[in-house]
């Protein structure tokens, strides 16, 4: 056989050796084995541990508002209500909403809009602020006694031990 004959196979003994040898190869290597039940049991605990901590959270957030509630802390009118655009958006947001600094969960609007005086200082009380000035102004549509105006108000965050002065209507 000369170096310019075709080989039987038509490969030269470089390529056939190749060739084998890649089949050896795919042929030992073990094919990969997966263990279903155990990640489906793995993936059904973490969702399940994830849901009970939310689950979890959401009563701690809830038992401590029906808490504040039942000890008359809290009026419908003052309820804490998370932070929305539409109370830092220049005009838009009332004179009488604070918003009260909660570390990690964000800043909390708490509307005092229509409160009396009292209900007022349970809730600076509460949430550790200082009552400042309380003056009186003239404001048409209100009742008397009444909060129109609390200063910081909306978007300033207030932090706990800061002092809050309160407008109250005249009538």
């Amino acid at each position: 056989m000369s170096s310019h004959d075709p080989w039987s196979s038509g490969c030269t003994p470089f390529e056939e050796e190749l060739i084998n040898a890649m089949n050896d190869f795919a042929h030992s290597t073990d094919s990969p084995a997966f263990d279903t039940a155990g990640m489906v049991h793995r993936t059904r605990r973490r969702r399940a541990t994830l849901i009970a901590g939310v689950a979890t959270a959401l009563i701690v957030a809830g038992g401590g508002t029906a808490l504040a509630s039942m000890t008359g802390g809290t009026s419908p009118t003052t309820a804490e209500k998370p932070m929305t655009t539409a109370t830092t958006k220049g005009s838009d947001y009332k004179k009488a909403i604070l918003l009260l600094s909660y570390g990690k969960g964000g800043p909390v609007a708490i509307d005092f809009t229509g409160t009396d005086l009292r209900t007022t200082k349970g809730q600076f009380l509460k949430a550790g602020l200082k009552l400042g000035t309380v003056s009186n102004v003239n404001s048409p549509g209100c009742k008397p006694g009444s909060v129109v105006e609390v200063t910081p108000h909306a978007p300033t965050i207030v932090e706990t031990g800061d002092t809050v002065n309160v407008k109250l209507c005249a009538g």
